[in-house]
């Protein structure tokens, strides 16, 4: 079966919570491919910012440019700000991805004041520095990884026959954007990846090491910011254990380099 597997999609979401990139290529490091999640909005807690509250994030896009991003929301792309890619800011500020509490660094007023108007409410834009380790969780870490602002995991990766197998059973099929994926492949059965443990993509090694949970903010329309049951309601008919409702697989990367589209994905 491993023959037929195929990577179709990467995508990277620099600032946690916007829209993401579809990529050619991606390069793979610790704590998630380069540039994802390296930034994040926060409260005037310190606490991140995500659609499952402010499902028009949804509509804010990023493009990466050559020392830059560039964010602009779809209804005003004329507005922009762009957000140096290499630059740290120096005020160090605590910020909070759900338990876990760590420092970062500010990047600009002129950053702040752009989001805050965008989102109709006071936030914050922070990096995340390289000194910073945000450790995995020690139950699913293989060596001691970090990660970035993302939930927890440094990458998550899905199948396209899972997807399909999903919209078979709702009335409106809902598009992969709708669960963030890092990493889609195509070829095998679906649901194929719930199984697997070590995984090679190119010359990069990969260690599948839990499935990931699933809430409200699949329910947000990606080109509208709208919010409905679906797919929440259909999944946990069929894809519930316990009280968590399950799509995708959490990985962690056992080696660094370049994964493209269009590579072959290899189980171990």
């Amino acid at each position: 079966m491993s023959d037929s597997l195929i990577i179709q999609d990467l995508y990277v979401y620099p600032i946690k919570s916007l829209a993401g990139i579809r990529l050619k290529e991606a390069t793979v490091e610790e704590r998630g491919f380069e540039l994802d999640r390296r930034w994040m909005l926060i409260n005037e807690n310190g606490q991140f910012l995500s659609q499952r509250t402010f499902p028009q994030m949804a509509l804010v896009k990023v493009e990466i440019e050559a020392e830059s991003l560039k964010v602009f929301h779809i209804a005003s792309p004329t507005d922009f700000v762009r957000i140096p890619i290499y630059e740290e800011g120096a005020k160090i500020s605590s910020v909070t991805v759900w338990d876990d509490e760590m420092p970062a660094r500010m990047v600009s007023s002129n950053a702040d004041e752009w989001f805050s108007k965008i989102l109709g409410t006071h936030v914050r834009l922070v990096k995340m520095p390289i000194s910073t380790e945000r450790k995995v969780d020690p139950r699913y870490a293989v060596n001691k990884e970090s990660v970035s602002f993302a939930d927890g995991m440094p990458y998550l990766l899905i199948g396209q026959k899972s997807l399909d197998d999903l919209n078979s059973k709702l009335d409106d099929a809902v598009p992969m954007d709708r669960f963030r994926p890092n990493i889609v492949f195509s070829g095998g059965d679906a649901f194929s990846e719930d199984s697997w443990g070590k995984i090679q993509i190119g010359e990069v090694d990969f260690q599948v090491v839990k499935p990931c949970a699933r809430c409200v903010m699949v329910t947000v329309d990606q080109t509208t910011g709208d919010k409905a049951a679906e797919p929440l309601k259909t999944l946990a008919e069929f894809r519930k254990e316990g009280n968590k409702i399950l799509f995708g697989q959490n990985m962690v990367a056992l080696s660094n380099g370049i994964i493209k589209v269009g590579d072959k994905l290899k189980l171990k």
